[in-house]
């Protein structure tokens, strides 16, 4: 499997990582393990994961599956909370939420430590100053953020860069693909000047660019999940469904797979790092490490450039730009 630099850092990752979003709640130990030797057998090293993930079932399991695997590079989450609050990235949580990622992993060390979201109600600096602390105490080797927007990723970057902190942020985990598009306004601009990698969450639309809610909803499938069904939901709609008849129309006339195109689409974006992929099943997993990493002819990829484009207007984009 293709390895990709991590934004301007000098880590390389796999073009796609393996998400264990369902780990320890919809897929249990003996089907994830299943999923980790398929990733693991077609060359895929990079495993994403999060405090959070079945209440820290997801972290156990990962650990589990990578004491005979040393060479994964692990990343995982830290600051989002079950409770009114939702998001702490204060010194206290985050040190505390770290210490117990590191007994849930069985490492000594995580890879790519996330910061999972904004946290309104704590200084930044007090969060950067504790990435910053993490890391020069040996047990973070990389930062990185997920789900900030453009202004909160600039602000963090260059707090940073004004307070000479030590360890800069090499990536921004976000939610990106042909029906999710958002982050091309403020914030992968954002991450070029300052020199993070894109590392794509559900590259697949939440399952939809698969094609397999075209006509119906499969009764195995998130969209029928009470767990999922909400997360799915939105990506049901007449526009997105739009989008997935374009790419299936251009897979068939390729000879390709919706996942084929998909993922072949996304991957070609210059900032995207990795794509995180997660499946329920092992037989779903398979169907996409098994995908053709294929050149799409510039007409497809204009034709599907124009099919998704999102929004844009005043202020990101217009006169001044």
């Amino acid at each position: 499997m293709e390895v990709r630099g991590l934004g301007n850092s000098g880590l390389f990752v796999s073009r796609l990582g393996l998400g264990t979003m369902t780990w320890g709640r919809d897929t249990d130990i003996h089907e994830a393990r299943d999923q980790f030797n398929l990733y693991y057998d077609a060359g895929g090293r990079f495993i994403d994961t999060a405090d959070v993930y079945a209440d820290g079932m997801s972290e156990e399991i990962v650990g589990e599956l990578l004491r005979e695997h040393p060479d994964m590079i692990v990343s995982t989450k830290a600051g989002s909370v079950r409770g009114a609050r939702r998001r702490d990235a204060s010194r206290t949580h985050l040190i505390d939420a770290l210490d117990a990622s590191l007994r849930r992993l069985r490492r000594t060390h995580i890879d790519v430590w996330n910061i999972h979201a904004w946290d309104s109600h704590t200084p930044l600096e007090e969060t950067l100053s504790t990435i910053d602390y993490a890391i020069n105490s040996g047990r973070v080797r990389y930062a990185a953020i997920s789900n900030y927007s453009g202004w909160q990723l600039a602000r963090a970057a260059r707090t940073q860069e004004l307070h000479a902190m030590s360890s800069p942020l090499v990536a921004a985990q976000m939610e990106y693909s042909l029906v999710q598009r958002g982050i091309e306004r403020e914030v992968i601009p954002a991450a070029i000047a300052h020199g993070l990698g894109i590392v794509a969450w559900s590259p697949l639309g939440r399952g939809v660019l698969t094609g397999k809610y075209r006509h119906a909803t499969p009764p195995d499938s998130r969209a029928a999940s009470a767990h999922f069904a909400s997360f799915v939901t939105p990506y049901l709609a007449e526009r997105p469904r739009a989008i997935v008849d374009a790419v299936c129309m251009a897979a068939d006339g390729l000879g390709l797979t919706a996942i084929d195109v998909a993922l072949s689409w996304l991957t070609a974006r210059p900032q995207v790092s990795s794509a995180i992929v997660g499946a329920r099943t092992a037989a779903q997993l398979r169907a996409i490490l098994t995908s053709q990493e294929a050149e799409l002819p510039r007409e497809i990829y204009e034709a599907l450039d124009e099919v998704s484009a999102p929004d844009k207007g005043y202020p990101e984009f217009g006169w001044n730009q």
